[in-house]
């Protein structure tokens, strides 16, 4: 038999148990709902989109208020998830969601006019102060004090800033 003590005691460390286990279900209940989702939103690609890029898409879609899958989209249509052989395409688009350079760092630049490659210098290119002074959509992401579109952390989150500021946090795909 047990005492009221014990029994006390047993209610005590259950409940804390009880706790973790119903948190676990819960936990392993939503990464198999996720992991369903991706499955089916795979089926809509003719490539996988690569695994470990997933958490960048969600994370910049999450910051900037737009669909990850937009980001996804967007960079298989620019660069089949950069397995392309050049960065760089022959209009002059760079990285690896194929940014113009003043599109990049913002058409306010001296240089920008036309199709968007500029003459802008390459030190200027990824420095968020310059970005930011010529109103650019480049992002330093990573926090490395460089806004690069050829580090990829950068280029998705820069994306994800112009998809935004151009309509699609409103649902203006």
């Amino acid at each position: 038999m047990m005492t009221p003590g014990m029994k006390l005691l047993l209610i005590i460390l259950l409940i804390p148990a009880s706790v973790m286990i119903y948190s676990a279900f819960l936990k392993s209940w939503f990464y198999h709902k996720e992991i369903s989702e991706i499955e089916k939103i795979q089926e809509g690609f003719d490539i996988k989109i690569p695994a470990e890029y997933i958490p960048i898409y969600i994370a910049a879609g999450k910051k900037y208020d737009v669909p990850w899958t937009l980001l996804a989209a967007h960079h298989r249509v620019e660069t089949k998830f950069s397995t392309t052989d050049t960065l760089i395409s022959p209009v002059g688009a760079e990285g690896h969601m194929q940014f113009m350079p003043c599109t990049f760092v913002g058409w306010n630049h001296p240089s920008c006019n036309g199709l968007g490659k500029g003459n802008i210098p390459e030190s200027e290119k990824t420095d968020p102060k310059v970005i930011e002074k010529y109103g650019g959509y480049g992002v330093d992401a990573n926090g490395d004090g460089k806004a690069d579109p050829f580090d990829l952390e950068d280029a998705i989150f820069s994306a994800a800033n112009f998809l935004s500021r151009s309509g699609a946090k409103e649902g203006n795909i």
